[in-house]
């Protein structure tokens, strides 16, 4: 009594029917944990500019608008909101 093919073929099937939805279900998960680093990053960045900042009496106003900037963009969108508060 051996193995038939047709059970050989279900295993490799299921296990690449796992890989797949593995794969399917990380990139969300990346994606969420790159918005939380972005985040924490553009939590840190806009507290620095307003803590050194203030020597040279440069500093962003942190509301809701700014803080998700600064969440979705990270580093560069604290620039920008410097930027915006230059031009502006």
């Amino acid at each position: 009594m051996g193995f038939e093919l047709s059970v050989i073929l279900a295993y490799a099937f299921g296990l690449i029917l796992l890989y797949i939805v593995g794969w399917i279900l990380l990139i969300p998960l990346k994606f969420i944990i790159r918005l939380i680093w972005n985040g924490i990053i553009g939590g840190i960045m806009l507290l620095l500019v307003n803590l050194i900042g203030g020597i040279w009496g440069i500093s962003i106003v942190i509301n809701p608008i700014s803080a998700i900037m600064a969440g979705f963009l990270g580093v560069p969108g604290v620039i920008l909101l410097l930027l915006l508060q230059y031009i502006l």
